[in-house]
């Protein structure tokens, strides 16, 4: 192993104990997990539902103006259906997760929340059409929205979102898809 390498692993290694031991303390807060459910629509007569599985760990920081940030993880997996006349493969799944960092109000019957993430998905099928195709089932999926929790228990929660899946050019060629989907989630 090389200078470089070894220094290169003991940085991954550090880095790999810092996320076990944030992680461990964030199982030390109140965890909440949900069920996400959504339709969504993108380009090239594609629809999709996708259904989530969320978990909150409850942590909170840098409280201004009655909002704070927060970090949310989600794990997804969703059914394409191509209606495009074209379609090669009209039945596509996608399973991925991705960290969704929120912007959100503190208290409150309903509290808002902007949310941005970026996640990684795998394909079952990456050809959409004879002349479209996304090149490699290795995919990620950046993500903005807005939306709300609300409840006397905060236990419900609707959100709308652009969502676009692409390989970030790993293999060309790479047009990506873009998705407007709107979810609706119960948290226990």
């Amino acid at each position: 192993m090389t200078t470089s390498q070894s220094v290169t692993a003991s940085r991954l290694l550090r880095g790999v104990c810092a996320a076990l031991l944030a992680a461990g303390a964030a199982s030390a807060q109140a965890d909440q997990f949900g069920i996400q459910f959504g339709p969504g629509w993108a380009d090239h007569d594609v629809k999709k539902l996708d259904l989530g599985l969320v978990w909150d760990p409850g942590l909170q920081w840098w409280h201004f103006a009655g909002f704070h940030f927060t970090v949310v993880g989600e794990f997804h997996a969703a059914y394409w259906h191509l209606t495009e006349a074209a379609a090669t493969q009209p039945s596509i799944w996608e399973f991925g997760v991705t960290p969704v960092f929120r912007i959100i109000k503190d208290t409150g019957w309903i509290r808002p929340f902007i949310e941005a993430g970026v996640g990684v998905r795998m394909l079952t099928h990456v050809e959409l059409t004879p002349d479209r195709t996304l090149s490699s089932a290795f995919q990620f999926a950046d993500l903005v929205g807005i939306g709300a929790q609300f409840g006397e228990h905060q236990n419900y929660q609707a959100g709308f979102r652009f969502q676009h899946i692409s390989n970030a050019d790993i293999k060309t060629p790479n047009p990506g898809l873009n998705f407007t989907w709107v979810y609706v989630q119960y948290n226990f």
